[in-house]
């Protein structure tokens, strides 16, 4: 069992990785591996051949996961938006399918579809504001929404995409995961027509009817969201800097609805049918009390999993949990890893694109660590003793998982599990969940005092200098050597050079990314959307240029890509912040990156008065002229002039930084959302210097900029377009695109972030979308 259920993860894991699926013609051939790799098995498993037979069901496992999961990917894959329908409207008959979320534009929610059927089954709907009976100031024009309302809507749909860039959040896959084959938004004018109140999922119905009693009760409180999160797995009303905060001291599982809620909720009921049933004698009789608590507990873990939304930790100790009442019922001894094998095998049956998600690897990982210390330990010790071996095996274990997946891991993480877990396991999860009842939401009061105080806490130790290790994304193999050191560091004291482990943790705890040579330069276009952020890096500096758009006023580009990104490329230092004009595309991010990581300075045409200047950053204005050198690589800013600040602007993006990047081994030239004019000024003042082997396109491509003269100066070899997917700007225009007829283009929305390399003598360009290209992309 171990063995297979191995095999199948891994090769899983490496299917959900590859930019195609194996051809059907493979397919057959993997089908008559499976049956002799089956036969081989069975035969090997018979006779004296241990370790034969563990290679055998390895391979089996691995062929198998490869056809279920490719089945199941075509079947999904099948599911996709027609391109004519795309960018239409499209009249659309359904439920919502799902607990519906609020924002602050309107609702967002996914939407199960009866009719059309070219439309897919499952997409995910926007309805703003703005649009429902043409609401005026102050009239709320979105009805409410719940959840199994059935609804014709006109709808406007696009096929599912996201931003690409290294080391981030892959929106695509998530979507894909959860069955969501389109996109789109609700249009303000069309059918918008209820056609039948509170149908359909009864289970999400009841969650979303705790949802909204606990905000009745609760109000503006500022935890409010946490307690809603651990009741219905609804995390949407937690703050980002809550989420901050959690991920500082490391307990982000307890804001989730995780294992030991789970494990908790069974034991609990098992407890409680087993003492009330064994007061009944009749009751006895019929079943015997074991039995009956085995039925209690499965049923109270199930309703809390389907309560909480079923997520990927929930799953398993579900999974979990029954494969040991089972053992229990018909009165089998199992061993732990079975256990664990087999609600392994559990979840990836049921979800193939499980393994994409962290917390699936955290989750496992966790318990497999846990009872990795647990087997082959004669002494027990006392209970304390125990908690901290527990707590120090689960640090030390989980690192290189946390590296690789987030890239920062809790040093205060085990003080503060130490005291959050308890709290939130035995008190505010307990009282909660009992809150849940009709009638009973007076317990939320007294749960919310806890997690505050609670909170109290976690805000102290996340403010202490060094709480948290932050580290550039190492190569897998360096990671998988660091888990190797720390299990190695986790066997029974008595084995011989434990202190080995330390010398692959080490190096990885150690490792930092390559950086360009001297004189040499890598520019990185990071895919946000619509809106610009380019990071530009020298053997010994780093520089963004713009910091993306803000998304909505928890998100931006800082906070969700920048950040991330920089972190990945163990970057902790700017050694300079352009934002290039005050247009919010471009300056949405720079206060979230000014917050995330130390800036050194800022150069930028925006107004004084505007709100970055209250930044705790040294500031000066983009000024032609001003020039340096970083090991190599001159930068000369070419746009605008000093006197351009004294006079009346017509439009901020005239004002926009004009970058020149010069090395050895080629040059760029940087624009901003710089237009006609601005262009025929430069042509102007220093034509020749406009000259640049790749060039960041002006505005996205729009119409008001890339004049024929200005192209001819600049002569680039490769143009790379910033621009959003489908964005409501139509950028890039055709007109402006038939301008660079001839020149290579690179654009964000097709090919995901650019990366140019300059070094020994050539330019080479990358794209996310090649690079990390998976099988559900576009």
């Amino acid at each position: 069992m171990t063995s297979f259920a191995i095999g199948f993860v891994l090769a899983l894991t490496w299917l959900q990785q590859q930019a195609r699926l194996p051809e059907s013609h493979y397919q057959w051939l993997l089908l008559g591996a499976a049956a002799l790799l089956g036969a081989l098995a069975r035969l090997l498993h018979r006779r004296p051949r241990k370790a034969a037979s563990i290679i055998a069901l390895c391979l089996l496992g691995g062929v198998c996961a490869v056809l279920w999961g490719s089945w199941r990917a075509e079947a999904r894959l099948a599911e996709r938006l027609p391109a004519a329908l795309e960018g239409e409207d499209v009249v659309v008959s359904g439920r919502i399918a799902a607990m519906p979320q609020q924002t602050e534009r309107g609702w967002r929610f996914e939407f199960a579809v009866d009719e059309p059927a070219q439309v897919p089954r499952r997409i995910s709907l926007a309805w703003y504001a703005s649009g429902f009976n043409g609401g005026g100031p102050g009239e709320v024009s979105v009805p409410p929404l719940h959840a199994g309302d059935r609804w014709q809507l006109t709808v406007r749909l696009k096929q599912p995409h996201g931003n690409l860039n290294p080391h981030g959040f892959d929106y695509e896959a998530w979507l894909f995961e959860r069955g969501i084959r389109a996109t789109g938004y609700v249009r303000p004018r069309g059918e918008r027509r209820l056609l039948e109140a509170s149908g359909g999922d009864w289970v999400e119905r009841s969650r979303e009817a705790v949802r909204t009693r606990f905000e009745r009760t609760l109000g503006d409180a500022p935890y409010a969201g946490v307690l809603i999160a651990l009741a219905v797995g609804d995390q949407q009303a937690v703050p980002r800097s809550q989420w901050d905060i959690f991920a500082r001291t490391g307990i982000t599982h307890l804001v989730s609805i995780s294992g030991l809620h789970v494990t908790m909720l069974a034991g609990l009921a098992f407890a409680l049918v087993s003492l009330l049933w064994r007061r009944v004698p009749l009751l006895m009789l019929y079943l015997p009390a074991q039995r009956a608590a085995v039925i209690g507990g499965i049923a109270a873990a199930a309703f809390y999993c389907l309560l909480a939304g079923f997520a990927v930790p929930a799953q398993r100790t579900l999974y979990m949990l029954t494969v040991v009442a089972l053992a229990l019922w018909t009165q089998r001894n199992l061993a732990t890893r079975t256990v664990l094998m087999l609600a392994l095998l559990l979840v990836v049956l049921i979800d193939p694109w499980a393994v994409m998600a962290p917390g699936f690897w955290l989750s496992f990982g966790a318990v497999a660590v846990l009872f990795y210390i647990g087997s082959g330990r004669l002494a027990e010790g006392h209970w304390l003793k125990q908690w901290g071996r527990a707590q120090w095996a689960m640090s030390l274990g989980m690192l290189p998982v946390l590296l690789l997946l987030f890239q920062q891991f809790s040093l205060v993480s085990p003080l503060a599990n130490a005291v959050a877990i308890p709290l939130v396991s035995f008190v505010i999860t307990p009282l909660v969940l009992l809150a849940t009842v009709p009638g009973l939401e007076f317990l939320l009061h007294p749960a919310h005092a806890a997690m505050s105080a609670l909170m109290w806490l976690m805000q102290w130790l996340a403010a202490l200098p060094g709480a948290a290790w932050q580290q550039a994304a190492a190569p897998l193999s360096l990671t998988l050597l660091a888990l190797a050191g720390c299990l190695w560091l986790l066997l029974p004291r008595g084995m011989p050079a434990r202190w080995l482990g330390l010398l692959p943790l080490a190096a990885l705890l150690l490792w930092a990314p390559p950086r360009p040579g001297a004189g040499e330069l890598r520019v990185t276009v990071l895919d946000v959307g619509q809106g610009l952020a380019a990071h530009v890096q020298t053997a010994g500096h780093d520089l963004l240029f713009d910091a993306g758009p803000a998304f909505s006023e928890e998100a931006d580009s800082g906070n969700r890509i920048i950040l991330p990104y920089l972190r990945a490329q163990g970057i902790g230092t700017l050694d300079l912040l352009v934002v290039t004009h005050a247009d919010i595309d471009h300056s949405g991010g720079a206060e979230s990156v000014v917050d995330g990581v130390a800036v050194e300075r800022m150069a930028t045409s925006v107004p004084f008065e505007n709100h970055l200047s209250a930044l705790p950053v040294e500031q000066q204005p983009c000024i032609a002229g001003d020039a340096w050198e970083w090991d190599g690589v001159r930068f000369e800013f070419l746009h605008p002039l000093a006197a351009d600040y004294e006079r009346e602007q017509g439009k901020s993006n005239d004002m926009s930084c004009v970058l020149k990047l010069e090395s050895a081994h080629g040059s760029m030239l940087l624009t901003g959302d710089i237009e006609a004019r601005s262009e025929s000024q430069l042509l102007a003042r220093v034509g020749e210097k406009l000259r640049a082997d790749v060039l960041l396109v002006p505005h996205h491509g729009s119409r008001t900029s890339s004049t024929p003269e200005f192209l001819a100066a600049v002569d680039a070899k490769l143009a790379i377009i910033p621009v959003g997917y489908r964005n409501r700007f139509r950028h890039p225009h055709p007109a402006v695109l038939a301008r660079y007829d001839g020149i290579p283009i690179r654009r964000t929305d097709r090919d995901g972030a650019v990366t140019v390399r300059y070094s020994a003598g050539n330019i080479e360009a990358a794209s996310a979308r090649t690079e990390y290209r998976r099988y559900w992309q576009q």
